[in-house]
């Protein structure tokens, strides 16, 4: 079959075997597969993702010299069962699927190991257990979006965010517009989102962000009122004296009860929940620094270099700092739930399509922030 393939950082299209599926598993046809943040990075930065990932356990990540077909947001129609599996679905069934194999009782990632081929190819392997039906009437288009928007509604749920508390999107790529799409299928009243490209923060609008701002023109923090005394140490012991002040005059209150629940009431002072999108190095600090007190941040961009931050900021400000990584398979459903119910309309992040020859050029193309967004491939085009 043919295939896109990463070689030392090179791309290119070769002929390869078609991939057998195993026991617990499936053969699809890819219909569709997105080009990820994460892919650009691993193109440059395999070496330090082995490096990561091996300390965590998984020892057969890609390397720089072997050869490796990516692509890990997956879409295809089921062509046949291997041994050990249910035949869930019949033949011809859009299918889309958690890019996680187990072989030989071993886990490799789709698309990051030699051993798990992805989806920038004809034909792709999937697990069953991992693999979702796609309800009628949905798009190619639109269903091959369920892997990267499961990511930023586990981001979301996992940044607990409230109606009524504030969400600010630092960097409006593919993954921020995919948290603001998230944000607001969940109910978030107020989405700030911030970035650079003008092209897009058009795309943040289209999305549904309320406030879009340029961060070299004012700071996100002005884009909403806040919550009470939150903009510096010092308003906030203030505050605290005045409270002490007030509840100490009323006879027979319980003043130390009223403000240890006020927290859980929602009634103490808070900053935002911002989600931090960029993955580069020096983007924490400057969050921690600038955001107002009790912000949770919530690190959803991949950087792959080492980073500083100062912790007496985060400290002083009580600074809720939550790292995000993938999803479960129920937050897989639900999406892919989401999507096809038309609460989630992906339609604004996707700015092309290529074959397979054009995996290369849309690498390139994915660095100009003016151009695109997400380009998908179709191995048939």
């Amino acid at each position: 079959m043919r295939a896109t393939v990463v070689h030392n950082g090179e791309l290119s299209v070769r002929s390869v075997p078609r991939p057998e599926p195993g026991p617990g598993q499936l053969l699809i046809k890819v219909l569709r597969a997105g080009i990820c943040g994460s892919d650009l990075h691993v193109r440059e930065h395999s070496s330090e993702l082995n490096e990561v990932v091996t300390e965590l356990g998984y020892t057969t990540a890609m390397t720089p010299e072997q050869e490796i077909v990516l692509g890990h947001e997956l879409l295809g129609e089921v062509v046949a069962y291997g041994p050990e599996t249910r035949g869930r679905w019949e033949p011809g069934t859009s299918v889309a699927a958690l890019p996680v194999l187990r072989t030989d009782g071993a886990i490799h990632m789709v698309g990051f190991d030699v051993d798990s081929p992805g989806g920038f190819a004809e034909y792709c392997v999937v697990q069953e257990a991992f693999t979702f039906p796609v309800p009628d009437g949905v798009k190619p288009d639109q269903a091959v979006f369920t892997e990267p928007l499961a990511v930023a509604f586990h981001a979301v749920r996992r940044g607990a965010v409230s109606a009524r508390r504030p969400a600010v999107v630092i960097g409006c790529g593919p993954i921020g517009l995919a948290v603001i799409l998230m944000l607001k299928a969940q109910g978030v009243k107020k989405v700030v989102a911030s970035d650079l490209s003008p092209a897009r923060r058009a795309l943040a609008v289209e999305c549904g962000a309320d406030v879009v701002v340029d961060p070299r023109e004012s700071p996100p923090w002005d884009a909403y009122k806040q919550r009470g005394p939150v903009s510096s140490l010092t308003d906030y012991l203030g505050f605290g004296i005045d409270a002490m002040q007030v509840v100490r005059r009323i006879p027979l209150l319980p003043w130390e009860t009223v403000l240890l629940n006020a927290d859980r009431l929602g009634q103490s002072p808070t900053g935002p929940v911002v989600f931090e999108c960029v993955g580069v190095p020096g983007m924490l600090e400057q969050i921690m620094t600038a955001a107002p007190l009790h912000t949770r941040v919530v690190v959803v961009g991949v950087c792959m270099e080492p980073d500083t931050i100062r912790p007496a900021i985060a400290i002083h400000k009580e600074i809720d700092l939550r790292f995000v990584f993938g999803y479960d398979p129920a937050e897989f459903a639900r999406t892919l739930e989401l999507i096809a119910g038309g609460k989630v309309d992906p339609s604004p992040l996707h700015t092309g399509t290529v074959g397979l020859d054009g995996v290369a050029q849309a690498f390139s193309d994915l660095a100009d922030p003016e151009t695109h967004a997400k380009i998908l491939v179709d191995p048939w085009a």
